[in-house]
Formats: structure tokens, sequence, C-alpha cells
């Protein structure tokens, strides 16, 4: 199998209003109405990672500790939207009246991060990457 790129990602959601508030209008995703309630944006730039990522180590990024807390629903996948300032997105969010599941910091491999659960339970990263934005010479 030779696999070229990541061709979709949708969280599937049993909300839709809460859904298209929260990714159209809260995180100002460019999505339109393509079927029904079906939101969508063909052509958005892609993914610059793809992982499978232990449910240990996310609790460990988010709460400092290998234990998903049982208050909190288990996500059962990650997203992460690169942004010009973590900062001000997390801020905005905040101020919208969304929760963060933890405040802007940078993780030991030097990425800067905020992170909060979406209406479906999907782990949502807002972030700065460096190594995305590095040029070659």
């Amino acid at each position: 199998m030779d696999i070229l790129f990541v061709a979709g990602f949708a969280s599937i959601s049993t909300d839709v209003e809460a859904g298209k508030a929260f990714y159209r209008d809260a995180l100002g995703l460019p999505l339109e109405t393509v079927n029904g309630d079906y939101l969508a944006i063909d052509g958005y730039e892609g993914t610059k990672h793809l992982g499978v990522w232990p449910l240990a180590d996310a609790a460990q990024s988010c709460f400092g500790t290998p234990e998903w807390p049982s208050e909190i629903p288990v996500p059962q996948a990650t997203i992460e939207f690169e942004v010009a300032d973590v900062e001000a997105a997390a801020a905005e969010l905040v101020s919208a009246g969304h929760t963060l599941l933890h405040d802007t910091r940078t993780e030991p491999w030097g990425q800067v991060i905020a992170r909060l659960l979406g209406p479906e339970g999907l782990l949502v990263g807002l972030c700065h990457t460096p190594w995305n934005h590095e040029t070659s010479d």
C-alpha cells in the first residue's frame, strides 16, 4: 500500500449545532454546508503530522500524570490547529466561554500548545510548531 496523504478528517458529532458553533464560529474554520448538516472545506492545507498517541501520553501532556481524569470524557482522537498566536487564540476561546484543559505552554519537544475538548470529545490543540515553519537553505 502506498498512502500518499491524509485525504480527509472530520469529527463525528451527535450535536451538529454545537459542532458548527465550535469549529466554524469559535475556531473560525472556513467550513461550508456541503449536504444537509454536513460542514466541510476541500483544499484546506494539509496534515504535517499523523500518529497514534497513547492515552497515557496524552494525559501526561494535558494533566502532568499518565492517568486520564475520570471526570473528563476520554478522547478518541486529537487534532491540532497551527495558529499565529497561541496565547491570543486560547484567550479568544476562553472569553467565548470554552474551558481549556491546560493553558498555553511549551512541551518538552518545543511545541507551544493549549488544549481543550471539542463538543464531541475530540482533543483539540491550538499550537505553534517551530519545525513546521523552518525553511531549508
